[in-house]
C-alpha cells in the first residue's frame, strides 16, 4: 500500500470513529474510495448511474430497514424505474410476490407464503407495504434453503442428479481474497478442510443462483434498475456482485452498514463496497 492510500485508509479510519463517537442523531454514507463523507443527494445521483444497487443488512436490523426504504424512495421521487431484488424470497415464490404488490392477495393468505420463506415481518413491512402501495415489483433471488444445507454439510457433489439439473456446477476453487472473505463471514465459527470447502461451495451456489436470478429479471426488463437487499455477507463485492461481473454485468454499487459494536467494519475498503452506512440506528439522511 502506497503513502497515498495509507493517508486515505487513515482518513476514513478517523472519520468513522469521529461519527462514531459522536453519537450524531443523523445517518451519514461514507464513500470508501476516499473517506469522504457524502450526503443523501450526492449518493442518490451516483446510484442513479448504476443498473444494481446492492444494500446489505443484519436481517432484524429494523434502522437497515429503513435506511433501505429511503434509498429506494430516493431513487423513485429521482424519476428511477425500480424493481426490489429480494435474497429473502425463493423465486419459485414469484407469483405470490406479484399479486401482493397488485393488491391481489389478501394480507393473511400473503402471511403464509411470506412465513414460508421469511421471518422478521415487523421489521420488514414498512418495505413491502411501500412496494405495494407504489406497484414497486419486487423478485424473488432465492434458491431452496434445504438445497444451500445440504452442500454446506456435505458439498455441492452431495446433491442427486436431479438437484442439480437446474444449478451451476460450483468448486470452493477461489483466489486468497475470496478465502478472506469466506472465513469473515464465518466470523469466530472457523472451519478447516472439508468442512470449510462445503461452506465455500454453498456460499458460491447461493450467491452465483442470486446473480442468476438477477440476470434473467435484468434482460427481461431492460428499463428497471433492481435494488437488492441482502445481508451484508451476500451483499458485499464478493458476494453477488461478483457472480454479476462474471457474467459481464458491472454496473453495480454496494452500499453496507456499519455493523453495531463491531470495531471490525473499520476495516472496509473499496474492495469490500462502495459505500458504507453510519448512524442509521440513530436518524434518517442528510
Amino acid at each position: 500500500m502506497d503513502s497515498k492510500s495509507k493517508t486515505r485508509r487513515i482518513a476514513k479510519v478517523l472519520t468513522i470513529l469521529a461519527l462514531l463517537l459522536a453519537g450524531s442523531a443523523e445517518a451519514h454514507t461514507l464513500r470508501l474510495a476516499d473517506g469522504e463523507n457524502v450526503g443523501l443527494a450526492a449518493l442518490i445521483e451516483n446510484l442513479r448511474q448504476a443498473r444494481v444497487i446492492f444494500i446489505g443488512e443484519s436481517h432484524d436490523s429494523l434502522a437497515h430497514h429503513r435506511a433501505q426504504l429511503e434509498i429506494i424512495r430516493a431513487l423513485r421521487e429521482a424519476g428511477e424505474e425500480l424493481a426490489i431484488g429480494l435474497e429473502m424470497f425463493r423465486s419459485d415464490s414469484q407469483e405470490a410476490l406479484d399479486r401482493w404488490v397488485a393488491g391481489e392477495i389478501g394480507f393473511v393468505k400473503f402471511m403464509a407464503v411470506y412465513h414460508d420463506n421469511w421471518q422478521w415481518w415487523d421489521e420488514y413491512s414498512l418495505i413491502f407495504n411501500y412496494a405495494r402501495e407504489n406497484r414497486v415489483e419486487m423478485v424473488g433471488l432465492n434458491l431452496s434453503r434445504e438445497i444451500v444445507a445440504k452442500v454446506a454439510r456435505n458439498g455441492f457433489d452431495s446433491l442427486s442428479r436431479e438437484e442439480k439439473e437446474e444449478l451451476p456446477v460450483v468448486r470452493c476453487v477461489v483466489d486468497d481474497a475470496y478465502r478472506a472473505y469466506i472465513r469473515r463471514a464465518l466470523g469466530k465459527h472457523d472451519l478447516l478442510g472439508t468442512a470449510f470447502d462445503n461452506f465455500c461451495e454453498a456460499q458460491l451456489l447461493w450467491d452465483k443462483m442470486m446473480a442468476r436470478n438477477l440476470l434473467d429479471y435484468l434482460a427481461d426488463h431492460p428499463d428497471k434498475k433492481v435494488v437488492t437487499l441482502a445481508g451484508s455477507g451476500h451483499a458485499w463485492k464478493y458476494g453477488i456482485p461478483a457472480q454479476l461481473a462474471a457474467k459481464g454485468e458491472k454496473n453495480w454499487r454496494v452500499i453496507l452498514p456499519a455493523p453495531a459494536g463491531q470495531p471490525g467494519s473499520l476495516n472496509l475498503s473499496p474492495e469490500d463496497a462502495d459505500y458504507l452506512l453510519l448512524g442509521v440506528a440513530e436518524g434518517p439522511f442528510h
